[in-house]
């Protein structure tokens, strides 16, 4: 397994973003971007890379604030994310970079790619789709599934899976509601789980330190939702 950060640059601000791939495999192979949680990209995010490599795929978590920062609480990530929330450009153009790292990995095949997000990352990767990327499957999890572009979801060219927990608080029923109609205005191949009993955050087994309620890991929806993110997986991209 080699697993390596690897820096690159937007608009002036360096990133620094984790490769993870195995190195007993050769040839090219499908590939996943990975887009962290609000507050930053963690050990936790890597592990998620390192599991996929582990699978079979080229993985790159990209880091989306900038020098690998994970921000100092709630309310600072709350002010990064704000503004983030409501621009859409901004949000893509922080997913495009990432992207365009993965797709330079020589491993990397790039007619089989996707990306999975976490998070305000799952609402990037979404974003992405919007932006008609070629993403051939898109995941969300506990993703912020609002956007100020809902038309743009004409341009998604790829599968996509959103996971959300029926307990979290920051993406009510009504959000779920404006996704379906959405997504289902658009013609796209979505599918959305819903997972009972599960908060926001249900993947991250850290999450109860932030201490906010509505905010916890929950271990049987973190395996579940994992389950059918790689069924979508080798629905799109067959055996590799």
């Amino acid at each position: 397994m080699r697993v390596e950060n690897i820096e690159y640059t937007l608009n002036g601000t360096t990133h620094i973003g984790t490769l993870a791939v195995d190195e007993s495999r050769s040839g090219r192979r499908p590939a996943v971007l990975v887009c962290h949680e609000g507050p930053g990209i963690t050990d936790v995010t890597r592990d998620k890379a390192k599991r996929l490599a582990e699978a079979g795929y080229v993985a790159f978590a990209l880091d989306y604030h900038g020098g690998a920062a994970v921000m100092n609480g709630l309310q600072e990530t709350i002010a990064r994310l704000g503004p983030l929330m409501q621009d859409p450009d901004a949000t893509r153009a922080l997913g495009r970079a990432g992207l365009n790292v993965l797709l330079a990995q020589p491993e990397t095949d790039p007619s089989k790619v996707a990306a999975i997000g976490y998070c305000f990352g799952g609402t990037m990767v979404l974003e992405l789709a919007r932006a008609g990327e070629d993403l051939k499957a898109v995941v969300g999890f506990h993703s912020g599934l609002a956007t100020t572009r809902p038309d743009d979801a004409k341009n998604v060219k790829g599968k996509v899976l959103v996971c959300i927990g029926t307990e979290d608080p920051l993406i009510p029923a009504d959000q779920r509601t404006a996704f379906e109609h959405e997504m289902r205005t658009a013609g796209v191949d979505w599918r959305m789980n819903l997972y009972g009993g599960a908060a926001h955050s249900f993947t991250n087994p850290q999450a109860a330190l932030v201490g906010v309620p509505g905010i916890a890991y929950h271990a049987p929806t973190d395996a579940r939702s994992w389950a059918a993110m790689i069924d979508l997986f080798d629905e799109v991209f067959g055996s590799h």
